[in-house]
């Protein structure tokens, strides 16, 4: 599970134990991201 919090104007994707993962510029943007390097 991860969580996608929205920061001024980029996202920073979390795991489920609040840990940081990574930024991203949108929420979709992320996803894709998750899928892709994360197997979510």
């Amino acid at each position: 599970m991860y969580t996608i919090r929205t920061k001024h104007d980029h996202v920073e994707v979390y795991n489920y134990m609040g840990v940081f993962l990574f930024s991203a510029d949108t929420a979709q943007e992320a996803r894709a991201i998750l899928s892709e390097e994360y197997h979510a």
